[in-house]
């Protein structure tokens, strides 16, 4: 049976192996990107075409997979002048991995259903090495029939994958997600930092509660390069504090209290305002002394 036409916008940290793992899955892959330099070196890398709009690369695809940074992204490479709705065609299928808001999630389910399209919110956790590896945790919102039927197409780079709920549901569930991970996080750089500071072998620390109740995803990929000072792992804080704002506008609009994550946020705009920016989120154990 053919392969389904396949356009990718967005070839970032986490797009540029997530295509990459489409192509040598053997999908006919069309890919765009805003730089033009990272679009040149996916092509270079692996099989596919590339396109200089968005709305080029989706031109006859059955599926469209969008992967950008923020809401504004959204809107600017799905309805903008050159935006994808400019050639999708009916029955075709946009999956959003992007980060962004549920209040945007269901204004495209909307208007895309308006146009015959249909439009899945999809969210990605796992970070650049989890998009490397291809074990990437999938979480949709949208309509069960579209989600069946792109299923085999996400396991091409996802390996826990969810239908969530109705549109909006997985950008509510990367939210949970998100608000979980701060504050782990958090308590992980507290602990490392008291045993470090009793001068306990941390070593054999880890070894014995990685086994334990303590033990996490954040445990067992990010203790030892945090107690190194190394911050060079994936996911930035500058992406953080911009999910973190998501889940406070959401917890606005619901009337939900999050005391821990704002304190956490706070830190996250520090470590951002002090130049580590571009550092990973494990980089909050370098705010205590």
């Amino acid at each position: 049976m053919k392969k389904k036409k396949i356009a990718f916008i967005g070839l970032g940290v986490m797009g540029f192996p997530m295509a990459g793992h489409l192509s040598r899955s053997g999908y006919d892959i069309s890919v765009y990107n805003r730089t033009k330099s990272k679009a040149s070196k996916w092509i270079n890398k692996y099989k596919g075409n590339i396109f200089t709009k968005p709305y080029l690369a989706a031109n006859n695809a059955d599926i469209i997979i969008i992967c950008v940074g923020r809401d504004k992204d959204l809107l600017e490479v799905i309805e903008g002048p050159n935006g994808i709705l400019q050639s999708a065609k009916k029955n075709s299928i946009i999956i959003d991995h992007t980060t962004a808001s549920a209040k945007i999630a269901k204004y495209f389910y909307k208007k895309c259903k308006k146009k015959n399209i249909a439009f899945l919110d999809a969210p990605v956790s796992g970070g650049q090495s989890g998009a490397e590896n291809g074990i990437l945790s999938i979480m949709v919102g949208g309509d069960k029939k579209y989600f069946n039927l792109v299923k085999p197409v996400l396991s091409s780079y996802g390996k826990a994958i969810s239908l969530i709920g109705n549109s909006g549901s997985g950008q509510l569930c990367k939210m949970v997600n998100q608000i979980c991970i701060a504050g782990l996080v958090q308590g992980l750089s507290e602990g490392l930092f008291f045993g470090k500071k009793s001068k306990l072998d941390m070593d054999k620390v880890l070894e014995v509660i990685t086994k334990g109740a303590a033990q996490s995803w954040q445990m067992d990929n990010r203790a030892n390069t945090m107690l190194s000072k190394k911050f060079n792992f994936g996911f930035a804080v500058n992406w953080m504090c911009k999910d973190l704002s998501i889940c406070f506008d959401q917890a606005k609009s619901i009337n939900v209290n999050l005391p821990t994550t704002k304190i956490i946020k706070g830190y996250y705009e520090k470590i951002r305002k002090n130049g580590g920016n571009r550092w990973d989120t494990s980089s909050l154990i370098s705010l205590l002394k």
